[in-house]
């Protein structure tokens, strides 16, 4: 009996656990047996194994061949084994040295022809394998620029079977693959993939909503979630959008998780592997709630938006026009900052750490002015509470938006800030808060806990005199006396304060009752 061992990942959510794969040739009817709990996807790459090896020149071993991937326990899913089960079974046969792929991680599909197919997750694969020990990994050559994001772990590609085996083997590389791909791989980590503020959007382009735009800077600023209502044609969504253009760049630690997300949903975009402006997704209001928060089959668990939106915007146009289990839905990755779904084979977590901005008409017709509207008073109300008390309990901050008048148009024709202007204040504010926070895990006021928010990080007597008023009669909740004080910091922080004062924990005050229905 022959015995050889190589490695590969296995993926659930973006969490991943290096995987054994080893392969022995025995006595016994030939052919190739796979064990350890592997999905039809990783059943058939006996196939894909079987051919690609018959195009790539090698002999197929007539004897018995039995593949374990290990440990056996743990499901196994998708294609990304093919490259490893190959190159375990060669080792196995003495077709390469069985010391060549014992310490390589192999992550790739195989074409019937012998070439490396790009797959999705490769980023979240390759950083699973540096944390456990691993320091060399194979992976498709369309995919070397996501996995090369990794620090301290050496990136080799591969486009195909033949050209893995004479690199294994220290043989000159196949004539087609004998080229230079310098141009396919930056030379440094972060600069060269940097994603530039659509130029077309600016914060000045939105005439009057001063108090709006006042919002959008303290949500920017704080990580703060954002409700703007009013009616049509008051610039609720061209503020949404305008979000991102406040927002200062990823950091890098945060945009490897932000685009190890994106690599398992399959949306990078071709040529920028790495994700460093904050994501910006608006699903329409048909969207379900497994598209909403994630999930699907028991054996292929997606990100939904609410992950995709991790560190960056979640808007929801129209949001009383969604379903309500979809957006009732949103409760726990609001308060969590992260998605667990459950399945009988086990567990996913996505993280979901989002700001959320939320759009709605006051009513159904949707009338730009309300002597226009014809709706009835029950109606308005029914529409209004498709956004329930204890989501809306959620949101930091609440506009009640009127279209702008002639005189604030003309105002602001002068005075409009543009979105450069108001990141310059919104960065200076964040390097505030993270002086301030410096040695805990939080990043922004609004990821401070509540028990943390009032032992740490409560202001003074004084200052708390309106809030507390509040809080007695009824009309702030507990939960709502946390998201105060959050903002409250972040108005201190822009304005340059030690600590929250009478009128920042009063404008926080304003902003959280603003608007509720």
């Amino acid at each position: 009996m022959t015995l050889a061992k190589t490695r590969s990942v296995s993926l659930i959510g973006v969490d991943g656990c290096v995987v054994d794969v080893e392969a022995a040739i025995t006595s016994g009817v030939p052919g190739l047996h796979l064990v350890g709990l592997p999905d039809t996807a990783l059943s058939e790459a006996r196939d894909r194994v079987r051919a690609a090896i018959f195009n790539s020149g090698e002999d197929w071993p007539n004897r018995h061949v039995t593949v374990s991937l290990c440990p056996a326990s743990m499901p196994k899913k998708g294609s990304t084994f093919d490259v490893a089960i190959a190159i375990a079974l060669l080792a196995a046969a003495e077709v390469v040295p069985a010391r060549a792929c014992a310490d390589l991680v192999l992550i790739g599909e195989l074409g019937l022809d012998g070439r490396l197919r790009p797959i999705q997750g490769v980023l979240p694969a390759v950083l699973a394998a540096a944390n456990q020990g691993c320091r060399t990994v194979v992976v498709p050559r369309a995919n070397a620029a996501e996995a090369d994001l990794v620090p301290a772990m050496k990136v080799v590609p591969a486009s195909t079977l033949r050209g893995l085996l004479c690199l294994l083997r220290d043989e000159p590389p196949p004539i087609e693959e004998d080229e230079d791909d310098s141009g396919s791989r930056p030379a440094d980590g972060l600069a060269l993939r940097q994603q530039d503020i659509p130029p077309d959007l600016d914060l000045a382009d939105v005439r009057g909503q001063a108090e709006a735009r006042r919002a959008l800077e303290i949500s920017a600023a704080g990580g703060h979630h954002l409700f703007f209502a009013g009616p049509p044609g008051c610039g609720k969504t061209m503020l949404a959008e305008r979000l991102p253009t406040l927002m200062p760049p990823l950091e890098p630690d945060i945009a490897l998780e932000v685009t190890a997300i994106h690599s398992v949903a399959g949306t990078l975009r071709p040529g920028q592997p790495l994700i460093t402006q904050p994501p910006f997704y608006a699903p329409h209001h048909t969207a379900s709630r497994a598209s909403m928060v994630g999930g699907g089959s028991g054996r292929v668990l997606q990100p939904g938006a609410v992950s995709l939106a991790h560190r960056g915007i979640l808007f929801l146009d129209e949001a009383p026009e969604f379903f309500g289990g979809t957006l009732d839905a949103l409760r726990q990755p609001l308060e969590e900052g992260e998605v667990r779904i459950s399945r009988i084979e086990g567990m996913a977590h996505f993280p979901a750490r989002f700001t959320l901005v939320l759009a709605a008409n006051p009513c159904p017709c949707a009338a730009a002015k309300q002597i226009d509207c014809s709706c009835a008073p029950g109606t308005r109300r029914k529409y209004a509470s498709r956004l329930s008390g204890p989501l809306l309990d959620r949101i930091d901050l609440k506009l009640e938006l009127t279209p702008a008048s002639r005189a604030e148009l003309r105002y602001d024709l002068e005075f409009a800030e543009s979105s450069k202007v108001v990141a310059e204040r919104v960065l200076l504010a964040r390097e505030r808060t993270v002086r301030r926070l410096a040695g805990t895990p939080w990043r922004c006021n609004s990821e401070i806990p509540g028990p943390e928010l009032r032992r740490r990080f409560t202001p003074s007597s004084e200052a708390m005199e309106g809030a507390d008023e509040a809080l007695q009669r009824g009309a702030l909740s507990a939960r709502g006396l946390d998201r105060v004080l959050r903002v409250a910091w972040t108005i201190a922080d822009l304005a340059g304060h030690d600590e929250p004062g009478p009128d920042d924990i009063g404008g926080a005050l304003t902003l959280w009752s603003a608007g509720r229905q």
